[in-house]
């Protein structure tokens, strides 16, 4: 009995991760929104959402960038 690749695996792992990020990147996006439409708020609440929904970003990116094979031109 083989095992098998560890590569798809991989990948579906990776991908199961990119969604949970996006995820909770779309909820921050309506927490921010839900927050600013009711002055006034918390700006430094609102500085820490807006990082840590940066922070997602560049870990989706990054993800991304792993799942997407390279292309040479």
């Amino acid at each position: 009995m083989s095992n098998p690749p560890s590569e798809p695996q991989d990948a579906e792992t990776l991908k199961a991760k990119l969604e949970a990020l996006k995820s909770e990147h779309r909820d921050l996006d309506e927490v921010i929104d839900r927050l600013v439409e009711k002055p006034p708020f918390d700006q430094l609440q609102l500085q820490r959402l807006k990082k840590r929904k940066l922070g997602l970003k560049d870990q989706i990116l990054r993800l991304e960038s792993q799942l997407i094979p390279d292309i040479i031109a």
